[in-house]
């Protein structure tokens, strides 16, 4: 799977993941970063307009005196 818009390279993700104590070649970069952006892309985000007015309706009250 390849996708065309990538916004992390392989090697950036070998740098992002030593950081944290993980060693990774090249190939196995490319098929976390595929994993993580066919992950993203399939994400559905949830609808807003009901739970964003919940949470602000629940924020707003816990302030209140």
């Amino acid at each position: 799977m390849s996708f065309i818009d990538k916004k992390v390279s392989d090697k950036r993700a070998i740098v992002i993941l030593a950081k944290s104590g993980i060693q990774v070649s090249e190939e196995e970069a490319n098929i976390i970063l595929d994993f993580l952006y066919l992950v993203a892309k399939n994400y559905n985000k949830p609808e807003e307009d009901k739970e964003a007015e919940s949470l602000r309706r629940n924020r707003t009250l816990e302030k209140r005196p």
